[in-house]
């Protein structure tokens, strides 16, 4: 596991893209800021092949921000594990996780996120979501939120929700001439959509944008 300190002020930003394993451990020193982003838009279709991502990071200063991204969209036999531990060691920092997985066909996923706020880390603000898109019947999700708060002085907030697209939503579409198809391939690209818009490259966030209307099926 690859391990780097950011020291006090400095600023760790990177896009993992269609990396077949990210194994990342990062130390946190007062005002730093972490922003990473775990994209998985292609990987190997065999489901004897796991995508394994792990993020670790300890916010040990003051002030620090955290940002952990993840999109996978996974179709055929792929498999992704995304994993993250987000540790506030003091406080007043800020985290933020947005954890998306869009499944089809045989593929499978898992979320375990793990996020501690020590009993010295008072003003701490973080945030934890995990949303999973269902698009067959025999795809396979699995979420394991974890929050650990030992302070009282705190804003922490986790949600994991996993579910299929709304058929009120397709419905409506569809009354106002939209294809069942195109309907399909709006909603589940704007689901995407958002975890990408956070990218702070202008010019890979388009050419991601573009790529995801063109793996929506």
């Amino acid at each position: 596991m690859s391990v780097i300190t950011l020291h006090s002020g400095e600023t760790f930003e990177k896009v993992f893209l269609n990396e077949p394993e990210v194994d990342l451990h990062i130390v946190q020193e007062a005002g730093s800021h972490v922003k990473i982003h775990l994209i998985n838009l292609e990987t190997s279709g065999s489901r004897d092949v796991e995508i394994l991502n792990t993020i670790i990071v300890e916010q040990q200063g003051e002030g620090c921000v955290t940002e952990v991204y993840a999109l996978a969209y996974l179709q055929d036999e792929e498999c992704v594990k995304t994993e993250t531990h987000v540790q506030h060691s003091v406080g007043g920092g800020l985290s933020n996780q947005l954890i998306k997985f869009v499944l089809n066909d045989n593929s499978r996923g898992r979320f375990i996120g793990d996020l501690k706020i020590a009993k010295d880390a008072q003003k701490t603000e973080a945030h934890q979501t995990n949303r999973n898109l269902l698009l067959s019947e025999t795809a396979e999700m699995r979420t394991q939120p974890q929050l650990e708060i030992y302070a009282d002085d705190v804003q922490a907030t986790h949600g994991a929700s996993t579910g299929q697209l709304d058929k009120s939503a397709l419905f409506y579409m569809q009354q106002r001439g939209i294809s069942k198809e195109k309907a399909r391939q709006l909603l589940v690209g704007a689901f995407m959509k958002d975890v990408i818009a956070t990218i702070s490259d202008e010019a890979l966030r388009e050419r991601l944008l573009n790529t995801i209307d063109g793996v929506v099926e």
